[in-house]
């Protein structure tokens, strides 16, 4: 992790942003030849059904790394995150949203409590 949380958030929202593009640019590319196109050509079910497996995925990862927390366990946990935050990436771009967007929504609830945002929220 950054020690300046600023640098992170800037770098991070500059990564957003450059996936965002890299998926918008494969979006309508051949789907033969290019795994966005792939998933967008089955939308949405086809983003969000990999969002499910690579979740489960991220779980078992974490699951086993609870076993043995090596640094092999590690690696894979961190490479299962990167796959579900891949797949939700491409699954949102369908709804014109992106990872600065839940960047955002992540900065508006920093400091709340989670049980007081969620009461807060319309039913």
């Amino acid at each position: 992790m950054s020690a300046d949380p600023a640098a992170s958030s800037a770098s991070s929202a500059d990564l957003f942003a450059r996936l965002a593009q890299t998926i918008a640019s494969r979006a309508g590319a051949d789907p033969a030849k290019s795994y966005v196109a792939k998933l967008m050509a089955k939308a949405p079910d086809a983003a969000l059904k990999k969002v499910g497996e690579e979740a489960a995925e991220f779980i078992m990862a974490c699951k086993d790394a609870e076993l043995d927390a090596s640094a092999e366990d590690r690696e894979r946990v961190v490479g299962e995150a990167a796959d579900v935050w891949f797949h939700m990436l491409v699954a949102m771009s369908r709804y014109d949203v992106g990872g600065v967007d839940v960047l955002a929504e992540l900065a508006r609830r920093e400091g709340l409590s989670g049980i007081e945002e969620k009461a807060s929220r319309p039913k």
